[in-house]
C-alpha cells in the first residue's frame, strides 16, 4: 500500500519505466492482496502529464476522492499507474498547486526553460544534460533567425531521439511520423507554432502582423517531447499494464478491472488493450479522459486511406462493457497543438484560428478534442445525458464533458481540467459500479 495521506483505501501504486518493465515488489503486493482486500472493482488510472511521483499521486488523491460516498455499497480498490513521463512547469493544472517556477514567472522575468523544466527534462532524457543546456541558451538569447533556428531544430531532434526501436505501440497507422519538427525545417514549424500560441493568447488579433518564429520554439520544443511521452505511453501499455491485467486476472478472477487515463494516460490503458493475453476478460470498461492519441486509433479503415486501419483496430472488443472517450473543445493542446505536432506535410494553408484541427481537416484529430472517430455505432452523448442514464453496455460512447471542462490558459486550454466529480461519476457509470 502507498502514501497514508490518500484519499482511498485500499489503494496500490504500481511503477513502470520506460520499457513497460513493472516494479516487482510493488506488483507482487499487489496480486498479493487484492483478493484479501476482498476487492470486486478495482479502478486503475494513469496519468498523463506529471513528472515525478508526487504530482502523479496528488492527482489521485483529489480524483478518487469522491468516490467512496458515489458508490458506497461497493467493494472497490484503486490502483494509481506511474510511468515515466513529464510536463512543462508552465502548464498549469486546474485544482492542482502551482509550480515554484509558475508562480515565479507571474511575479519576475525567467529563464525560457525554468529550472522545473530543465530539471524534467533531464530526468525524461537522461544523458542529454549538455543538449538542454543549449536549448535553454538559444531559447533565451534567440540568434540569427535562419541558422539558429536550424540549430534548435537539430538539437531537439537529438533531444528525442534515444536511438531505441520501441516496437509496434510507438507508431501508430493512422499517424505518419512524428511531430511537425521531424518534417518541416525548423522556421516553417516555429512560425506555424507562433501564430497558433498567438491566436490562443489574442483570439481577436488573428491575423494582424507575423510573429516571430522565436516565440514559437518553446512549443516546438514541447511538441517534440510530447511525441517522445506519446511513444513511451503506448510501450508501457502495452508491454506492461496489458500483461500485469492478465496476471492479475490469474491470481483474481473474481476481479472486476477499470481502466482510466487522462492524456497520453488515456493512450497508455488504450495500448493495454493491444497487450491483454487472449481470453482475458478482466476488463469491464476502459474510460479516456481527454485522450491525447489519434481520434482514429481504433477505425477498421481510415477515411482518408480506407487500405488501412487505426493502430488499436477493435481493440474495444477487448474489454466486457464500454470504451467511454470524454472529450472538450476547450482543451487547446488538443484542438490546436495535437493535430499540427500529428501532421507532416508541409502546408500552406492558414493556421491562425484557435480550431487548428478545423483548418488542417478531421485526419490529424484528438480522442479528447471530437470524441472516437470512424467507428460504426459509436453513441454521442452530452455530460448531463450520459450521468442521466444508462451508458451502452458495449462499444465506444463519446461523451461530450465540455460543460466541466472548460478552464485553463493557453496554451493547453482544459486539457487537465479534469478533477470534477462528474468525471468520476462517469467512471463508474461506465463500468456498472454502483
Amino acid at each position: 500500500m502507498a502514501d497514508p495521506g490518500m484519499s482511498v483505501t485500499p489503494y496500490w501504486e504500481l511503477t513502470f519505466d520506460a520499457d513497460g518493465d513493472v516494479d516487482s515488489p510493488e506488483r507482487d503486493h499487489l496480486l498479493a492482496q487484492v483478493t484479501d482486500h476482498g476487492v470486486r472493482d478495482l479502478i486503475v488510472f494513469a496519468h498523463g502529464w506529471n513528472n515525478d511521483r508526487s504530482g502523479a499521486t496528488a492527482l489521485y488523491r483529489r480524483f478518487f476522492a469522491p468516490v467512496p460516498a458515489l458508490a458506497p455499497g461497493t467493494r472497490l480498490g484503486y490502483v494509481g499507474v506511474i510511468w515515466p513521463s513529464m510536463r512543462f512547469s508552465d502548464e498549469p493544472i486546474p485544482d492542482l498547486p502551482r509550480s515554484v517556477a509558475a508562480v515565479e514567472a507571474a511575479g519576475a522575468p525567467v529563464p525560457a526553460l525554468d529550472k522545473d523544466t530543465r530539471r524534467a527534462l533531464l530526468d525524461a532524457f537522461p544523458g542529454r544534460t549538455a543538449v538542454v543546456a543549449e536549448l535553454a541558451r538559444l531559447l533565451d538569447e534567440r540568434p540569427d533567425r535562419t541558422d539558429g533556428l536550424a540549430e534548435f531544430g537539430r538539437l531537439v531532434r537529438l533531444l528525442v531521439d534515444d536511438g531505441r526501436r520501441h516496437g509496434a505501440a510507438d507508431t501508430e497507422d493512422e499517424e505518419e511520423g512524428g511531430p511537425a519538427v521531424f518534417a518541416l525545417d525548423p522556421v516553417s514549424a516555429c512560425g506555424e507554432l507562433a501564430g497558433a500560441l498567438a491566436a490562443l493568447e489574442s483570439p481577436g488579433a488573428a491575423g494582424f502582423g507575423i510573429p516571430d518564429p522565436w516565440d514559437g520554439a518553446k512549443e516546438l520544443l514541447r511538441q517534440a517531447t510530447y511525441y517522445t511521452m506519446k511513444r513511451r505511453a503506448g510501450t508501457v501499455g502495452e508491454h506492461g499494464l496489458g500483461p500485469l491485467v492478465g496476471r492479475l486476472a490469474g491470481a483474481a478472477p473474481g476481479v472486476r478491472v477499470h481502466l482510466v487515463g487522462h492524456s497520453f494516460g488515456g493512450r497508455l490503458v488504450a495500448f493495454a488493450l493491444r497487450g491483454l493475453p487472449e481470453g482475458v476478460r478482466a476488463v469491464k470498461s476502459v474510460t479516456l479522459l481527454q485522450g491525447a492519441f489519434s481520434h482514429y486509433a481504433f477505425a477498421a479503415r481510415l477515411p482518408h486511406d480506407t487500405d488501412r486501419a487505426g493502430a488499436l483496430r477493435d481493440r474495444q472488443r477487448r474489454i466486457d462493457g464500454p470504451l467511454v472517450c470524454c472529450h472538450s473543445h476547450f482543451d487547446s493542446a488538443l484542438g490546436t497543438f495535437y493535430p499540427l505536432a500529428s501532421r507532416v506535410s508541409g502546408d500552406d494553408r492558414s493556421c491562425a484560428g484557435t480550431e487548428i484541427a478545423a483548418v488542417l481537416g478531421p485526419r490529424w484529430g484528438a480522442m479528447g478534442h471530437d470524441g472516437v472517430q470512424a467507428v460504426p455505432g459509436t453513441a454521442r452523448l452530452d455530460l448531463a445525458a450520459a450521468l442521466g442514464g444508462r451508458l451502452p453496455g458495449a462499444g465506444c460512447v463519446n461523451v461530450d464533458t465540455a460543460a466541466v471542462v472548460r478552464r485553463g490558459g493557453p496554451p493547453t486550454g482544459a486539457h487537465s481540467d479534469i478533477l470534477h466529480p462528474e468525471l468520476a461519476r462517469v467512471v463508474l457509470a461506465a463500468g456498472r459500479i454502483t
